[in-house]
C-alpha cells in the first residue's frame, strides 16, 4: 500500500496559484527578492548564466570601460594622443579606439600617449585590462570545466497499458555521445490538495520497474506501474491528468568527462499526461550493423 513520504525539500504549503516546482530546464521555479549581493557572488552568477547572457555582459563591460577612459582622454585633450578632428564625436571615437588598443595591450603605433598624465592613465588602463582579461579567462575555464549533467528528457509523459496494467512512462537519453555510467533515478509525486481552505502538498515516492541500470548508450524508458502500491491507483486513469500535481525527478550518473557523479533535476506536470500513446523506437540498426540513435525521436509517439 502506498504511503506519504516526508517533504523532499519543496515545502508542504501550497497555493491555488502555485506554479510547478521545477522548470523543464532543471532549474527550480523560485524568484529571489531582497537578496544581498556582493562582487564575490558575480563569479557564481557569470558561471551559471547562459552563453548569450555571458558574452552580452562581457561585451557590455568592454564597451563601458573603454568609453569611460575615452571620455577621460577627450577631457584631458585629444591632442596628446592624436591630431584633433574638430568634431567631438570623431575625437571620442579616436579616444575609444586608443583605449581599446591600450586595454588589450595591442598598441598598433598609430596613436601614442604624450605627457605624464596620459602615460599614468594609459598605464593604469593597461593594468585594468590585464586583470579583466584574466578574470574573463577564469570564467571561461570555469564554465567549460564545471560539472554539468547532459540528460535530455522526453517532452511528453504517457499512461498506457504495459504488461497487463496501466503504467506511467517517460523517456530520457544523453545529449552527448558520452555513455552514461550507472545512471539511477528517483521519482517523487507531488499532489496539491485543498484542506480547510488551505492548499498543502503531499509527497509520494513512485516505485519503478528499474530505478538504475549499468550504462545508458541509447534511451531509457522509465516505467512506474500503477498498481496497488501506487498513489495514482486511487484515481481513474482519465482523472489523473486533471490532478493538480507534479512528477519530480532526480537523475544521477557517473560522467567520465568530469570523473565524478553529476545530477540533474526535471519534472512533469500531471496536466501534460497523454493517454494510450506509445513512444516510437529512437534507435535502429544500420546496414553495417551499427546502432543508429535518432535524437529527434526521443519524444515522438505513435
Amino acid at each position: 500500500m502506498f504511503k506519504k513520504v516526508k517533504d523532499p525539500g519543496i515545502g508542504i504549503s501550497s497555493d491555488e496559484r502555485a506554479k510547478r516546482f521545477i522548470n523543464p530546464d532543471g532549474t527550480f521555479n523560485i524568484r529571489h527578492i531582497n537578496r544581498r549581493t556582493s562582487f564575490s557572488r558575480s563569479y557564481s552568477y557569470l558561471i551559471g548564466i547562459s552563453w548569450l547572457k555571458f558574452f552580452g555582459w562581457v561585451t557590455l563591460g568592454y564597451i563601458v570601460i573603454n568609453l569611460i577612459f575615452a571620455v577621460i582622454y577627450v577631457l584631458l585633450g585629444i591632442s596628446a594622443i592624436t591630431k584633433p578632428t574638430g568634431s567631438y564625436v570623431l575625437d571620442l571615437l579616436n579616444a575609444f579606439f586608443f583605449s581599446a588598443q591600450t586595454i588589450t595591450t595591442v598598441g598598433y603605433g598609430a596613436m601614442a600617449p604624450k605627457g605624464l598624465w596620459f602615460g599614468i592613465i594609459s598605464s593604469f588602463e593597461a593594468l585594468i585590462g590585464l586583470l579583466s582579461f584574466s578574470f574573463v579567462t577564469g570564467l571561461l575555464y570555469g564554465r567549460f570545466s564545471r560539472p554539468k549533467a547532459n540528460v535530455r528528457f522526453s517532452s511528453t509523459i504517457i499512461i498506457k497499458e504495459h504488461k497487463g496494467q496501466d503504467s506511467l512512462m517517460f523517456r530520457l537519453m544523453s545529449r552527448t555521445t558520452n555513455v552514461m555510467i550507472r545512471p539511477k533515478i528517483q521519482v517523487t509525486l507531488s499532489l496539491s490538495k485543498e484542506s480547510n481552505k488551505k492548499y498543502i502538498n503531499e509527497f509520494y515516492n513512485l516505485d519503478l520497474q528499474r530505478s538504475n541500470i549499468t550504462y545508458l548508450p541509447t534511451t531509457w524508458t522509465v516505467v512506474h506501474p500503477i498498481n496497488k502500491n501506487s498513489p495514482l491507483c486511487q484515481f481513474k486513469r482519465n482523472e489523473i491528468p486533471k490532478l493538480n500535481g507534479e512528477i519530480l525527478i532526480l537523475v544521477s550518473y557517473y560522467d567520465r568527462s568530469f570523473n565524478q557523479e553529476v545530477h540533474q533535476a526535471h519534472s512533469y506536470v500531471l496536466n501534460n499526461i497523454i493517454l494510450d500513446k506509445s513512444f516510437i523506437p529512437a534507435f535502429y540498426y544500420g546496414e553495417e550493423g551499427y546502432t543508429i540513435l535518432d535524437h529527434t525521436k526521443l519524444s515522438k509517439l505513435d
